[in-house]
């Protein structure tokens, strides 16, 4: 038995009992010989077998007993990955490196995205299995992140420059070959001349075909070593170079008269690696384009940055810095036209700011003193000056950019049926062409006699009776291995899923992985929080009702807000001053937008909030607060009930304010009511639209809310959600309970709410979807997130990812297809090499042509073919 031992960084452990939960969870994974955790170093050493476990496992064990493994990430650009058995190959290289927790690596993007323990293995050692592997890693250094993405786009176009150039190189050498074999299929050989130099014009043309092999087809057969020999593994090279040096070895047999009557093919031989190198040149530009609108939005960042420094004399000066200067805390001043350099919040000015080309919003958004702004979006009017919160990496820009690159190495389910048939593919290729070259060399005649029933075209190179059975054998074994194409098959979903991330990037949609957008796809019911999702969670305090008992026992109420002619307690000042006091200083110290919006409406009406002493927050109930007034009770009627309250007298206030769209709580003091107040939030603008095309499109929409069922039906009815999909005064820690509830029946449920309030509710659902804003994009909690915090883009969501799996499935089709016809016509012998291999290239340009198609593709819109092509 093979033993690995690994340490892991734990972070949380505050005690010896934390020592002895994460030791006793590592002890349960199969295959663990001995785990010791250690508080004071915060480590976990663990021995296990790998042929048992692995180290995703032993991360995951920590998680789960709810302490934080230490790992870091990184990307590693590959250059010269040509299919997904060479994406496979990597991940299996880097995977057997100790201490690489987890790698995906993706043949579309060119990259591979790794996971690893950084005590336990650098970049450079993950650099050197890429390479040891056979392919060519773009290598990291400590200079940053930035100077990495530099050192990849220069990778990337010297790619695209070489195989520019390799092609060239064909083209150059193919020309003669191609003009000896018109004159022969079209002049039989009269135009040109059969000698040069008085030797066999043949042996300008192996002079010519060498220069191929050994300049284009040199990779092919070194990439083909590597494969076979290293990886014990078969890849699109290994095809390639045997179709070519098929062709070129039989051609040299024939050149010097060991089979006298045999054709020479070294024309076929030399176009086989001049079309598979240009496509491989048109795969690269087209990969590059793929990538293009991800790159784009980082070259959005400005360069530098104007700093307000105090000099010596006390005066505030203005400095211009290089970006990677700014640090958290500096201000920074922004003209009109200027592009914010950072994330931060305005301190001085007002201006409207343009951030449509970060979360996708078109109208500009008016900021002032207080507000937030997004780093490379662009000020448009006044002068401002900011506070950097956050800087380099953890700007909203560079966090947009690597959880789509993260999301684009996560790929949906359908491509593990790619993988699979990708594994056995060339194996049976190679197979089929063997044995296909064998039965035509044993038994020409019955295969040609029975090709000549089909109704199709005739023989390539006029079959064995023109050419002979041996070499008729030799073309079909050459064009059955030429033909087959596993990059398309790899390329299918990677490229679209490329796309697709980046299109719902753009529209302020974050998807956290390819498999989040399959599962977005099939999606059927959709469950909205109310406030701050369907509302604009901005409450505001509409109405202060006192109420008090009058002298003949009857009840008075009235106040701001109250029905038009009521008179009594509410018309007295120091009634509705003292309730907006009372209740005022008991919710200065909650966080609760109900309670900020009675504190903001109090000092709006001239209220100062007193002193609190104590607060208690009573989860979806309300609060109990000891304060300078006396002991305050504000919430909902049962909760003032339960402290003895009678609350009967405000029953009638608390529905007639509900049955408008209002939340009403009411306040009381030492056991005496003292009256009701309501606060409302607005409904979202778009909100009515989003459950609209929702419905239409068949999805059922719900509505779940801790407020009372009044207020949740009139919201409900605003936006025109089913009452019987509205589940009122229901506490944060039963959401969950509640999406569990709607999904027993199999409905695949997306719950949107907040990333954080919201969040064991979006863990529960099929599909979890948080509301940013923003610079918020590090919402962990949501498969989803919605920039904007805009319910419509859950819409766009759903339109993306519909989009994305079609173009997925059309790529499959094709690929699938492509090789379901062409491998039997070349296996009949109804093809020449050199159109397989053109038809092989042209499969995988193609596949990502169709891809890059999607680009055009409106979210506003559901996907059609036909709008890819319409031009406004």
């Amino acid at each position: 038995m093979t033993v690995e031992r690994v340490t892991v960084g734990v972070g949380g452990m505050s005690c010896a009992n934390c020592v002895n939960t994460v030791t006793e969870r590592l002890e349960t994974l199969s295959g663990v010989s001995e785990a010791s955790a250690n508080f004071a170093t915060d480590e976990a050493t663990v021995s296990y077998d790998p042929a048992e476990t692995d180290l995703s496992a032993v991360i995951e064990a920590i998680e789960a007993a709810g302490y934080e493994p230490v790992t870091a990430e990184t990307t590693v650009g590959i250059t010269d990955m040509t299919c997904a058995n060479c994406a496979g190959t990597v991940e299996d290289a880097v995977g057997s490196v100790a201490g690489v927790v987890d790698v995906a690596a993706n043949f579309a993007a060119d990259e591979a995205h790794v996971e690893y323990l950084p005590d336990a293995v650098t970049r450079a050692e993950i650099d050197d299995a890429v390479e040891t592997a056979g392919y060519s890693p773009v290598r990291g250094d400590d200079d940053g992140a930035e100077s990495e993405a530099d050192r990849r786009e220069a990778a990337r176009t010297a790619e695209i420059r070489r195989q520019r150039n390799l092609t060239l190189v064909g083209v150059a050498v193919s020309v003669p070959l191609l003009a000896f074999m018109a004159d022969h299929l079209l002049f039989g050989g009269e135009l040109l001349p059969a000698t040069v130099g008085g030797g066999s014009v043949g042996w300008l043309q192996f002079g010519l075909a060498s220069v191929a092999q050994v300049v284009l087809g040199r990779e092919f057969y070194a990439n083909s070593y590597d494969a076979i020999v290293k990886n014990r593994t078969a890849n699109m090279d290994v095809l390639i170079a045997l179709g070519s040096s098929t062709a070129f070895g039989y051609s040299v047999v024939a050149l010097v008269g060991l089979l006298p009557s045999a054709g020479l093919y070294f024309d076929t031989a030399a176009l086989i690696l001049t079309f598979i190198t240009l496509g491989n040149y048109l795969e690269a530009r087209s990969k590059g384009q793929a990538g293009e609108a991800l790159r784009s939005l980082l070259e959005l960042e400005a360069d530098t940055a104007t700093r307000l420094e105090t000099d010596d004399d006390g005066n505030t000066v203005e400095r211009e810095v290089p970006l990677e200067d700014v640090t958290v805390g500096d201000r920074l001043k922004v003209r009109p036209g200027e592009t914010v350099p950072t994330d931060g919040e305005v301190v001085e000015g007002e201006s409207a700011v343009d951030e449509s080309t970060v979360t996708g919003e078109s109208v500009p958004v008016s900021k002032a003193p207080g507000d937030e702004v997004i780093g490379a979006t662009v000020n448009e009017q006044g002068v401002l000056v900011i506070e950097a919160t956050r800087v380099g990496e953890e700007t909203a820009i560079e966090q947009i950019v690597r959880r789509v690159k993260e999301a684009q190495s996560r790929q949906p389910e359908i491509q593990q049926v790619a993988d699979r048939i990708s594994a056995y593919f060339v194996p049976a290729v190679i197979g089929n062409a063997l044995l296909w070259g064998a039965v035509w060399a044993l038994a020409p005649g019955a295969l040609a006699d029975f090709v000549a029933t089909l109704p199709i075209w005739g023989l390539a190179a006029g079959g064995p009776a023109a050419v002979g059975a041996t070499e008729f054998a030799v073309l079909v074994f050459a064009s059955a291995v030429l033909i087959a194409c596993p990059c398309a098959l790899g390329l299918a979903t990677p490229a679209a899923t490329m796309v697709g991330t980046t299109i719902g990037a753009q529209a302020g949609v974050l998807f956290d992985g390819g498999d989040v957008l399959e599962r977005v796809g099939r999606i059927d019911t959709v469950v909205f929080d109310k406030t701050g999702t369907l509302t604009e969670g901005e409450m505001e305090l509409t109405d202060v009702r006192p109420i008090r008992p009058t002298t003949d026992g009857a009840v008075e109420h009235g106040g701001d807000g109250a029905p038009e002619g009521e008179e009594a307690a509410g018309d007295d000042p120091t009634a509705t001053e003292r309730l907006l006091a009372v209740a005022a200083t008991a919710e200065n110290g909650s966080e609760h937008p109900i309670g900020e919006a009675i504190v903001a409406g109090a000092r709006e009406r001239g209220v100062e909030p007193g002193d609190l002493t104590a607060l208690q927050n009573v989860s979806g109930r309300g609060i109990r607060a000891r304060t300078e007034h006396g002991d305050v009770v504000v919430g909902k009627l049962s909760l003032l009930a339960d402290r003895g309250v009678t609350v009967g007298p405000a029953e009638s206030v608390v529905a007639d304010l509900q049955s408008e769209g209002k939340t009403a709580v009411a306040a009381a003091c030492d056991g005496e009511l003292l009256g009701v107040l309501a606060v409302a939030d607005e409904v979202k603008p778009t909100a009515v639209d989003a459950v609209t095309a929702l419905r239409e499109r068949g999805v059922a929409v719900h509505m779940l809310t801790g407020d009372n069922e009044r207020t949740a039906a009139a919201v409900a009815e605003t936006v025109g959600i089913d009452p019987d999909n509205v589940r009122a005064e229901v506490l944060p820690d039963d959401k969950a309970d509640a999406v569990e509830t709607i999904q027993s029946d199999g409905s695949r449920v997306a719950m949107v709410g907040d990333g954080v309030n919201d969040a064991p509710a979006l863990a529960t659902a099929a599909v979890g979807v948080a509301i940013g804003s923003g610079t918020d994009v590090a919402v962990e909690a949501g498969d989803v997130t919605l920039m904007r915090s805009d319910p419509y883009d859950v819409v766009r969501a759903l339109n993306v990812s519909e989009g994305t799996m079609s173009k997925i499935r059309q790529n499959l089709v094709w690929a699938l297809g492509y090789n379901t016809v062409l491998i039997p016509l070349a296996s009949l012998g109804l093809l020449q090499p050199v159109l397989a291999a053109a038809a092989m290239a042209a499969s995988s340009v193609s596949v990502l042509s169709n891809s890059l198609l999607f680009r055009r593709y409106d979210p506003d819109e559901r996907y059609s073919l036909a709008g890819l092509f319409r031009r406004d």
